[in-house]
């Protein structure tokens, strides 16, 4: 920060321009900003006769000046001057009426609707920054088709969905004045803010309807129930990273389960629900598939439930990668499930005849040996219509970014055959590689919010303090740019666990087992 910030100086005082938020502010419980706050203020002019005073309230008042009234323009400004004062939330003060007092610029000229305008400020402005800065955030491009985008028209019409999309929204905006701290953050922070404040009325709201829809026979096979549910997943990301998000992704799998066709065409029983309304559904299902894929990886074995069968699903064949959450290609996410799936398999009880040992070897020693030889610079190529600006450059980014998946499944696959074997490979290759895949996706801010699962299999390998430090600095980027609070307890993870590996308290095929089981189940995503 190169300029004192705007409320040192209202407050006169000598700002420290350390930081954003700076050390005095922060120490004083201020909201520290750079600028001065845009205020709305409540009526037509912020002085002078029309102070106060709302649209409706002038015109009563211009009916009183032209004598058709008995009240008088005086009694209409004190009336209105002593009505009690308006909540503030993030500089922008809500309207004790059910309008919106102030234009939502950045939602689509669709939504413009009565549906919008019934909403209150505060729903408002967070169903606003969801549309402007979440929808982004969890997308790998940004674009027109962007399906948290298109969840708004049918929040619009559900309140169950509503409320989620404005606790997703709230928290977001709360995380933003946090840092990056080495400390242990498994839960909500305590309430500091309006927007802390906020978030949680919301998600309590959002759970509270949930739990009356789930009820209702009618109401729970809606795909807004399902779709609620999927963003609690979401909401835990930016909570925590763990401990919830396995009961909610269990409740999302259940219920589109029984409610969804199989093949996803239209049934005797159901009407056709719709391109946009299929496009969602074929959506969450691919992001569960991926989120339990990658999830499982650390978290305890069998904790999961049979994972979804996108063969089984009716989901297109290829994902597009501007209606995906990380972009990971589905051969990879394939066989991240199948090591896993051998993970439990040994966890449970360790093949102990050299027959089955021999089986396993060779069924995993086939799929490492597939995951090395997929081509990640053809998968890219074969995405480039799909690019927002299609070149060669954007074709190689995605390439990087296929690549450290494949790295990061190569070496938990590795480890997971280590742990049948009882050998300990040396994976220093296939960290160092990583490591170089990781530096090359930094500068790319859109690309670096998909590969915290790789960042996290690199820490768990790397062996030097300078490796350590660069991925440590890699996790304070990615709090940065995306305000998840996984990310923080991704960090502390690593060094607990580090500390404890030097130490020879852990050896490295171990990791498969021992991060599912330090107290929680962990979203690193």
């Amino acid at each position: 920060m190169y300029t004192p910030c705007y409320t040192c100086r209202r407050r006169h005082i000598e700002c420290d321009r350390s930081r954003m938020p700076c050390a005095k502010c922060e120490k004083a419980g201020l909201e520290c900003s750079e600028k001065r706050p845009i205020r709305w203020v409540k009526g037509m002019s912020v002085r002078g006769k029309m102070r106060g005073l709302s649209v409706q309230d002038a015109s009563i008042a211009a009916a009183n000046f032209n004598g058709t009234s008995t009240g008088t323009r005086c009694d209409l400004i004190k009336s209105s001057a002593t009505r009690p004062k308006l909540p503030v939330t993030n500089g922008f003060k809500y309207n004790d009426t059910n309008n919106i007092s102030g234009p939502l610029s950045s939602l689509p000229l669709s939504l413009k609707d009565p549906s919008v305008s019934s909403l209150d400020r505060a729903s408002g402005y967070y169903l606003d920054y969801y549309n402007r800065c979440i929808c982004k955030l969890f997308i790998v491009y940004d674009s027109d088709q962007n399906p948290f985008r298109n969840l708004i028209s049918l929040a619009l019409g559900d309140s169950t969905l509503l409320k989620a999309i404005l606790a997703l929204a709230a928290r977001h905006n709360a995380n933003r004045h946090y840092l990056f701290r080495q400390q242990p953050l498994l839960a909500t922070p305590p309430a500091s803010s309006t927007s802390d404040k906020d978030a949680l009325l919301y998600k309590c709201q959002a759970i509270q309807a949930l739990s009356l829809a789930l009820n209702d026979a009618v109401s729970r096979r809606q795909d807004t129930i399902a779709a609620s549910i999927f963003l609690l997943v979401f909401l835990d990301l930016l909570e925590s990273g763990c401990d919830r998000w396995n009961f909610h992704l269990e409740g999302a799998k259940n219920l589109i389960a029984s409610i969804w066709p199989s093949s996803g065409l239209e049934t005797a029983n159901e009407l056709d629900p719709g391109r946009t309304v299929q496009a969602i559904r074929s959506f969450i299902t691919r992001q569960i598939y991926l989120i339990e894929t990658l999830g499982a990886t650390f978290a305890r074995p069998r904790l999961l439930s049979q994972p979804i069968s996108l063969d089984q699903s009716g989901t297109p064949p290829q994902e597009s990668v501007q209606q995906s959450f990380l972009g990971c290609p589905d051969h990879l996410l394939h066989a991240i499930q199948f090591f896993s799936l051998q993970r439990d398999i040994i966890a449970d009880q360790a093949p102990s005849d050299d027959t089955a040992i021999l089986s396993h070897t060779r069924h995993i020693t086939t799929m490492l040996e597939s995951v090395r030889d997929f081509d990640s610079y053809m998968w890219a190529s074969g995405l480039l219509p799909q690019l927002p600006s299609p070149s060669m450059q954007g074709i190689d980014k995605l390439c990087k970014l296929s690549q450290s998946f494949q790295l990061g499944s190569l070496i938990y696959g590795r480890r997971v055959l280590d742990a049948l074997t009882g050998n300990v490979t040396s994976q220093d290759d296939l960290v160092c590689a990583l490591l170089g895949v990781i530096e090359a996706l930094k500068d790319d801010q859109i690309l670096f919010k998909c590969i915290l699962w790789p960042i996290f299999i690199a820490g768990l390998e790397c062996q030097s303090q300078a490796q350590r430090d660069f991925l440590t600095s890699c996790l304070a980027q990615f709090w940065a740019e995306t305000s998840c609070l996984n990310a923080v307890n991704a960090s502390k993870i690593l060094q607990e666990y580090w500390t404890r590996e030097d130490y020879g308290e852990l050896s490295s095929p171990q990791w498969i087992f021992s991060v599912g089981h330090l107290g929680y189940d962990w979203l690193l995503i």
